[in-house]
């Protein structure tokens, strides 16, 4: 299964890759090269085909946990001001995403959207020190029962030129439904309360919608 972001993207990619495989078999003698620029282009929509993907999981959700929005590697785990809604110090953990994860971000938990914002803003690499406060983003906050307010972040990266957030105020999210995509390469910040018990580690692989970040 492939995520609705990608049908254009995909489609795109299916059309050029055939016509310039055509195109190569007209105008290019040599086998070799012919079979070489062939391969490159099936390679190339194999590459568009696996971003897009949208794997089936079962998901185990639980109202005194929160999940990891997205899939990829845990970058950052610590104590931070938060300024953009908070005003206050939360436990900040951050997911890197490399161009071969799944990029659905979902949401870590389940309640009320109170706060969706986007931010225009730069393409620093997504695990610059400033990226967070810096790059093209988007910040939602789930006011949820057991955990109160928690907001997740996501975070364009020197790849990543499109950000899709579907959170709109007022609206009841479920725990791992789509919360929106971030199209190659980039970075999800989640801000927890300060006694919120972190079950993952720096380095850790993590799972959208799977991996527990963190416990009442």
């Amino acid at each position: 299964m492939f995520h609705k972001e990608g049908f254009k993207i995909i489609f795109i990619a299916l059309v050029l890759v055939i016509g310039l495989s055509l195109l190569a078999n007209i105008f290019i003698d040599h086998p070799t090269i012919r079979g070489g620029v062939i391969i490159s282009l099936i390679i190339l929509l194999l590459l568009v085909l696996q971003f897009f993907r949208n794997p089936k999981r079962n998901f185990l959700v639980n109202p005194d946990q929160v999940l990891s929005s997205v899939d990829g590697k845990v970058v950052v785990i610590e104590e931070v001001f938060e300024k953009e809604y908070f005003n206050d110090k939360r436990l900040q953990v951050s997911v890197f995403m490399s161009p071969i994860n799944v990029h659905i971000t979902r949401y870590p938990v389940a309640g009320k959207v109170v706060y969706s914002k986007y931010h225009p803003g730069k393409y620093l690499v997504a695990w610059h020190p400033k990226s967070s406060e810096e790059n093209e983003r988007t910040t939602v906050v789930v006011k949820n029962d057991a955990f109160g307010a928690i907001l997740f972040r996501q975070i364009a990266g020197a790849l990543a030129k499109r950000i899709v957030n579907y959170a709109k105020v007022n609206q009841e999210v479920n725990q791992a439904d789509d919360s929106g995509f971030i199209k190659f390469g980039s970075r999800v910040d989640i801000f927890l309360p300060l006694d919120a018990k972190i079950k993952v580690a720096l380095n850790q692989k993590v799972k959208g919608g799977i991996t527990v970040i963190a416990e009442k």
